[in-house]
């Protein structure tokens, strides 16, 4: 393998993942979320590896990724969550895509065009119909062709922390609101929303990040797979002097005789800067510390700890997955694994495994 730096993609936990979460929303449907390229992992393979999971409804964000999706999965249900966004009906009925009808602008643009969904805005205050657009859309239904509408969506804002209030506030306004299109197949749970209860997940689940690896939860343990490894290159090992200097603004100065690896990412490949001096990596089994800035194309770790033998260059040191998960990694940069995931660079190859079975 030629890369300097690789996305490791386990599609046997991907999968895993999948069922798991399936389990858990029964006896409601599982769909998946894979918009953004399926979190920056590569749409066309995480849809075949679900779809042979058993997933036949897929998440968007964008008729255009809608489109793209179409030609992976042919028979497979797919919903775009921006809706019309700008796009005329007959594209949609044309690709068999569902829109997500997020205003009554779009509800009337749309008609009677055929099949869709409505979200309903139950305190995320972002897309979706308020409580006054659903009591104009009862107004108005004497007026106007019915939306033939199979899907009515809300989204949660705190699933992720399960005690949160808002999330019975929500599901409450979900329960009256919903009650315009009682035919309706629900859609409630997200990653995190699945495991709140029978009740928060609906007739169609819709997870995301929980099938990636990513923990659902702030606060508790996981109840998901790691699926990402993400790799580099060593470079080229160097030799500190005590009171040497490592990278951009000589943020790290060797306190002692200090060995150094430097590895092929940066903040170019998602490796964000904000790990500059406190990011965590594997290397030959053991945790190695970032030291210094991390620059676009560069990282240098701290090896001093490792026996000699146990590094080379030309050897591949673990960024994200293995004794550093993706949890810990964003933890460590300030943000959440969806960014860490989503920012991954076109530099790095993606390879994917089937992994262990279990």
């Amino acid at each position: 393998m030629d890369a300097a730096g690789i996305v490791e993609i386990d599609l046997a936990a991907l999968a895993r993942n999948y069922r798991t979460l399936a389990k858990a929303c029964a006896p409601g449907r599982c769909g998946a979320v894979v918009k953004a390229d399926a979190y920056g992992l590569g749409a066309r393979t995480v849809t075949e590896t679900l779809a042979e999971a058993g997933c036949e409804h897929f998440f968007v964000a964008t008729l255009a990724e809608a489109l793209a999706l179409r030609a992976v999965a042919a028979s497979a249900e797919i919903l775009v969550f921006d809706g019309l966004a700008g796009n005329e009906p007959d594209e949609f009925v044309a690709a068999n895509v569902l829109p997500i009808l997020n205003s009554r602008a779009d509800m009337r643009l749309w008609r009677n065009a055929g099949p869709a969904a409505v979200h309903i805005d139950t305190g995320m205050n972002r897309l979706g119909l308020s409580a006054d657009d659903i009591a104009q859309v009862k107004l108005e239904a004497d007026r106007a062709p019915a939306v033939d509408v199979r899907y009515v969506l809300t989204h949660l804002a705190c699933a992720d922390e399960p005690a949160h209030s808002l999330n019975h506030q929500q599901l409450a306004a979900f329960t009256e609101l919903r009650a315009l299109w009682p035919d309706a197949t629900t859609s409630i749970g997200n990653s995190a929303g699945i495991f709140l209860g029978r009740e928060y997940c609906g007739g169609l689940a819709r997870p995301g990040i929980a099938l990636y690896g990513g923990n659902p939860f702030r606060r508790e343990p996981s109840p998901i797979e790691q699926v990402v490894t993400v790799k580099a290159r060593i470079l080229q090992l160097r030799e500190l002097k005590a009171g040497e200097p490592v990278g951009y603004g000589a943020s790290f100065v060797a306190e002692a005789p200090t060995r150094v690896a430097v590895v092929a990412l940066g903040y170019a490949d998602g490796y964000l800067r904000s790990l500059s001096n406190c990011g965590v990596a594997e290397i030959a089994g053991q945790r190695v510390p970032v030291v210094g800035r991390v620059s676009m194309d560069l990282v240098c770790l701290d090896v001093t700890a490792l026996p000699r033998s146990a590094v080379a260059e030309g050897d591949w040191a673990t960024m994200i997955g293995g004794l550093v998960g993706l949890d810990e990694v964003a933890a460590l940069a300030g943000t959440i694994h969806y960014e860490l995931l989503t920012s991954l660079g076109a530099r790095l190859e993606r390879v994917y495994v089937k992994g262990r079975s279990k």
